[in-house]
């Protein structure tokens, strides 16, 4: 069948734009709150590597279940033993299982926040209404959150193996809610500590690395400079060490505040003055931590 000459001279089409409907949104539009509730409990579930894939649940799981079994078992053993009380108190069992707490931090405050900055994915966060100042209480929220789930889960397990096991229970809620408070200040002074430090490097495994070196390097001198006081004759003086590591400071300021019973170590500050040198402490680092934070996404 021939052509018809215009058709052939007809010169070709570069493109065509089709009408597919497309509309502007006209819903609710949600807002800051909304964006940073829902960074906050993403961020909160990545901890935990829900949301991801079955390798990053391992470890988060394991360390809870880690936390958590010895409660069991000492719940267990209490009961079949028939005691009137548990063979720890609440606090003092998270004051001894802050080392798996540190772990946790190192594994899990690089996901939070090293992440968005090898993969630049902040300056998407802020394209949107989200501000920085949102952007790290979201983050800091969160990582305070999951940590005081993994201490204040076996913390509800003592309390509700002591009453289940027919215990006191004036004496068991107040231990619990000591407790309670000793896992808050690990977790809020963990969380800005760890998050600092995670904040300095967009490479995960630095990340990890530092923030344990940092709990280790500082909880050795905490030691180091106690037992060199205590051995010299200056048992008070020796106890202001506590002031040089995350954990002790966290261990002196619960037994302060709480009247706790001690044991031997950098785990009391030596008067009432000191304990509140202790609290201004954890204030001012916690602070610091936080303001550092708010000027590192100042950048963004």
């Amino acid at each position: 069948m021939p052509v018809p000459p215009e058709a052939a001279a007809a010169p070709p089409r570069s493109g065509v734009i089709h009408n597919i409907g497309y509309r502007n949104y006209t819903g609710p539009r949600l807002g800051r709150g909304y964006a940073t509730r829902s960074l906050l409990v993403h961020s909160l579930r990545g901890a935990y590597g829900l949301g991801r894939s079955a390798k990053s649940k391992v470890l988060p799981m394991v360390l809870l279940a880690a936390m958590c079994l010895p409660a069991l078992i000492l719940v267990a053993l209490a009961v079949s033993l028939d005691r009137d009380e548990l063979p720890v108190d609440p606090a003092a069992y998270v004051s001894n299982t802050s080392t798996l707490l540190g772990l946790f931090l190192a594994a899990q405050a690089p996901v939070a926040l090293s992440r968005d900055l090898r993969f630049m994915t902040v300056p998407l966060y802020f394209s949107r209404p989200l501000t920085r100042t949102d952007y790290v209480r979201a983050k800091f929220g969160a990582m305070t959150a999951a940590l005081l789930v993994l201490t204040a889960l076996p913390v509800v397990i003592l309390y509700a193996g002591a009453l289940l096991a027919g215990m006191d229970v004036g004496h068991n809620t107040a231990q619990a809610l000591y407790g309670l408070g000793t896992a808050l200040l690990y977790s809020v002074l963990y969380a800005a500590i760890g998050l600092l430090v995670a904040a300095t490097t967009p490479r995960r495994g630095f990340g990890v690395a530092a923030i344990i070196g940092v709990l280790i390097v500082s909880t050795s001198v905490a030691g180091i400079a106690w037992a060199l006081f205590h051995s010299s004759g200056h048992a008070a003086a020796a106890n202001w060490a506590g002031l040089l590591s995350p954990s002790t400071l966290v261990d002196s300021l619960s037994t302060w505040l709480f009247r706790l019973p001690h044991s031997a170590g950098p785990s009391w500050p030596p008067s009432t003055g000191a304990g509140v040198v202790f609290l201004a402490e954890f204030a001012v680092i916690t602070a610091a931590a936080y303001a550092l934070l708010l000027r590192r996404y100042r950048k963004f």
